[in-house]
This record gives structure tokens, sequence and C-alpha cells, in this order.
């Protein structure tokens, strides 16, 4: 049959050219983009992960930049500490030299006096101007904010690292589980011949943290004279005795300075004793039969011993074990990094109420993930390290600081001169320098082993990435070309066959002759 109201196959001819022809500008399309997905109806699963996955790689692109500029800030932390230590040590060699006093003059001493201030200062300075990008480093600004440290407890509080994320502030307990001990001897008066004197003459050997001495005691010396004796040798030794309970006829303590496993007491005697006067006789009594009474200095456990050594503190800090070193005590985890120095009375008292105080803020937040998390976030405390923040040393109850080395100070050149005794001073700059030394171990430390390896992690994940999202949104251009040509050949077919299609509908004509 021959109609021409409807070209069926002109209509047929028609869909086919239209499909042909949405097919070849699809073609067009992705090799004129390069990628096989431009919209969702593209393929709209593929879509939803390859943007998830572009989230991801542009996530990870900045957390790089973040590492890297992080890592930039610690260098140039660490460049500027690398100045401090060497001030340091050239302070330290000034304070070696001024120690000899027995051969170099008061001019020479005021000299050196003059090069220990001009160094001091260069440190505050150092402190309060090193800077990365107008971000003050070393001037305290990145340290944390302490609320409620109670000296009576903690006689200074370090934190090194604490993460404060969805909240205002973090709360630092610290239980006493077992209390610190110096090394401890004690002797029983009451056992010489004669209660509280000597009976024969005694030859010790004395030896301590410090050194060993050799001192001997002559027949009929009080222990009030023996006492006398060991502590004029304190600083040779690092021991130091006392009668207990203040009675010749109790019998002496000697125990070291210092607490912790490092401090030790060994007291040895030489010469020969003599029938019913021998050290033998000077057993260290044992706490049933000695209960402690010199509040605060633990009974030997040691039978018929000649040597004892202390412990270290061992505390609880936010319910962790924390590693205890004479009264120090400090833990190190993702939540918090901490070092402190308990005093005196509350690391040997486990009886005493639990300290606490709190971070409320502060410190350098690194943010060295493509995730906001705390897994993902580096929290750092870096403290001032002006003169009056460096070099604390505890002594006799008080914290002497690097400052107190200028003219004028406690430990100055003249000051310790006067007592002659320049070990404090020497100590102060000795804990100075290990602060910076350590301050700069744990800066590259995080550097090496936090942001260097995070680094490479993040570079590998965002090659895997960005190769998955490419399998998934990227064009196939050798398949996209091919399919463009067929594209292109039905197309001219389509309009070929078009044209032949209404052509047909003329030759109905003929039939009317």
């Amino acid at each position: 049959m021959s109609r021409i109201n409807s070209n069926i196959p002109s209509l047929i001819a028609q869909a086919h050219l239209t499909r042909n022809n949405e097919e070849l500008q699809l073609r067009l399309e992705r090799l004129s983009t390069g990628l096989r997905i431009n919209r969702g109806k593209d393929d709209p699963a593929g879509l939803i992960i390859t943007e998830r996955i572009r989230s991801d790689i542009n996530g990870i692109e900045q957390a790089i930049r973040n590492v890297e500029r992080a890592s930039s800030v610690i260098a140039t932390t660490e460049g500027a500490l690398a100045e401090v230590g060497d001030l340091l040590s050239s302070i330290r060699a000034l304070m070696v030299e001024a120690a000899n006093t027995g051969a170099n003059s008061k001019e020479e001493r005021a000299a050196n006096q003059l090069q220990i201030d001009s160094a001091i200062d260069s440190i505050t300075r150092i402190s309060n101007t090193a800077t990365f990008g107008g971000l003050k480093l070393l001037n305290g600004s990145l340290d944390y904010t302490l609320s409620g440290v109670d000296s009576s407890q903690i006689t200074q509080a370090t934190v090194n690292g604490a993460s404060l994320l969805n909240a205002d502030s973090l709360e630092i307990e610290v239980d006493v589980l077992a209390s610190a001990q110096t090394g401890a001897l004690y002797f029983n008066g009451g056992a010489l011949a004669v209660p509280g004197e000597l009976t024969s003459t005694t030859t010790l050997e004395i030896t301590g943290p410090s050194g060993v001495e050799v001192v001997t005691f002559l027949s009929g010396q009080s222990l009030s004279s023996v006492v006398q004796g060991i502590n004029r040798l304190t600083a040779q030794t690092g021991l130091e005795a006392e009668l207990i309970n203040g009675d010749v006829n109790s019998g002496i303590v000697f125990r070291s300075v210092e607490y912790g496993t490092a401090a030790f007491v060994s007291v040895k005697r030489l010469n020969a004793p003599s029938a019913g006067d021998t050290w033998e006789t000077w057993k260290f009594p044992q706490e049933a039969a000695y209960p402690d009474t010199t509040g605060g200095f633990p009974w030997s456990s040691l039978d018929n011993g000649d040597n004892d050594r202390g412990r270290n503190v061992s505390a609880l800090v936010n319910g962790n074990l924390a590693t205890g070193d004479g009264l120090t005590v400090s833990v190190n985890s993702q939540s918090l990094s901490t070092e402190l120095l308990l005093s005196e009375a509350f690391a040997t008292d486990p009886a005493a109420t639990n300290a606490t105080f709190h971070v409320t803020g502060g410190g350098a937040l690194f943010q060295v993930g493509p995730e906001i998390s705390a897994q993902q976030q580096l929290s750092v405390g870096i403290r001032s390290v002006a003169a009056s923040n460096l070099g604390a040393v505890l002594d006799s109850g008080v914290l002497h600081f690097l400052s107190s080395l200028k003219s004028g100070g406690d430990n100055s050149i003249e000051a310790s001169k006067d007592r002659e005794d320049f070990t404090l001073s020497s100590d102060i700059v000795l804990s100075a320098i290990d602060e910076i030394t350590i301050l700069r171990g744990r800066l590259g430390a995080i550097e090496r082993n936090s942001l260097e390896t995070n680094i490479r992690s993040m570079q590998a994940a965002y090659e895997n990435l960005t190769a998955s999202n490419s399998a998934i949104r990227d064009a196939d251009f050798a398949m996209e070309t091919s399919k463009l040509t067929r594209a292109q050949i039905l197309a001219s077919s389509g309009t070929t066959i078009l044209q032949l299609a209404n052509q047909q509908s003329q030759q109905v004509l003929q039939l009317l002759g």
C-alpha cells in the first residue's frame, strides 16, 4: 500500500538519525573534555563514587601542603634552637673557665661575666624574635596554658602535647602509687659498746652517685662527728647523713641526696675490725626492728647490706602508668604527652590527695590529614626558651634558672666564687643544654617520624586515588574515536536514508498518470 499522509519509513529514518546524532554528540563531548562522565546520566553510580574520590584527592592535596608547611615551621624553630644551643655551650665554657679561680684574675672573671650576660641576652632575644610568617615560635605563645597547678604537689609541669578536640580543657590527674626513695642505709647507734660513740678507729669508704671518698674517724668520736664528716663530703659523693631523730643513741642514716634508681649509697669499713667493735655490729636494721620514724626516709630492707639504691616514684597520670625518674613522672600518648616534676612531699606520700590541674588551651595544632579528627591532628607544645625559663634546677626547694647567672644574680660568677661552689651554676647550664637538646630532638622526631612518613603515605594514597578516579571517570580515547567514526558513518547514512524515504512518497504521483 502507498500512503502519503503518513510516511512511516521517513519517521523510522528520523528516529534512527536522531539517535545517531546523539551518539555523535556524546562521542564529541567525551573527546573534547577527556571525560567519560560529564553529567549524572552518563553513569549515576560512577558519578557518585568519583565525586567522593575527587573530594578525598582534594583533601589529601591540601593535607600534603599542610604537612610541608608544618615541616617548614619545625625546621625554622630548630634552626633558632641550634643557635641557642651554641650560646649555651659558650656559656658553659666561660663558667668552667671562671671556676678556675686560682689561675684567673678578678678582671678576667668580670670579662667572662660580660660575655655570659651578652649570651643570655641573646638567648632571650632569639626567644622573642624567632618567627615564621609572623608566627612567634619560641616566646611561649605556642606553649600550653595550664590552670590549677599546685606548687606544693607539682614543682614544674611541662606539657608537650595534648588533644583538646571538642573540649574546652583537658584535666590531668596524678595519683602517686609508690613513693620515691633515696638510697638509704641505717646504723644502730645503740649497738656500740658505748652508745652513740665509736669505740675504735674506723675507716669508711663512702660511695655515692658523685664519687667515692675514704674517711677515718678516731676512737671516741661521737656519731655527731661522723655525720659532720660525711656531710663535708656531700659535693664529692652525692651523699648526706643525719642522726636518726636527732639522737646519737638512735644512730645514723646515710642517704643519697637525689631520689631514684640512679641514686645509691654504699658504706664499707676498710680497716680491720677489732674485737667487740666490728663494722658487722653496725647492722643496718630491718623495718620490723626499727620502724621508720625519720619522716620520709624509708628503711632499707637489706639484712646485712652495705649498699642500697633509691627508687623512682610510681604514679598514674589520667589512669595511665607513668614512667618515673626520681621525682619526675612522664607519659607520652596520642592524647597527652607531659613531664611533671613532683614535689618531694607529694612524691614520697602515696596517701596524699591526688594532684589535679587543667590544660585550658594553647599549643601548636597541625592538621596533617585530609579529615579533621584527633587521629589526623598533631598537637605540639613549644615552651618559651627565654633565659628566665631555661635550666630549671631544684636546690633547697627553690627552682633556679639560667637568668640567675647574669651579673648580680644568685648564681653569677662572683656569687659562685663567694660561696666557693660553681656546682649549681654548672648544673643550671647543663640543664638548659639538656632542655634545648631534648626539644630539638622531640621536634626532629616529629618531623622525621610523623610529618615525613605522613607525606609519603598521603602521596601514595594520592596516586592510587587519582588512578582509581581516572579509571572510572576519564574517557578511553581509543574506544571513543572508534565509536566516533561509527557514529559519523551512521549519521551520514541516516541522512541519506531519510532523503530516500522522503522521495518515496513522491512516487505516488505516478499512479495519477
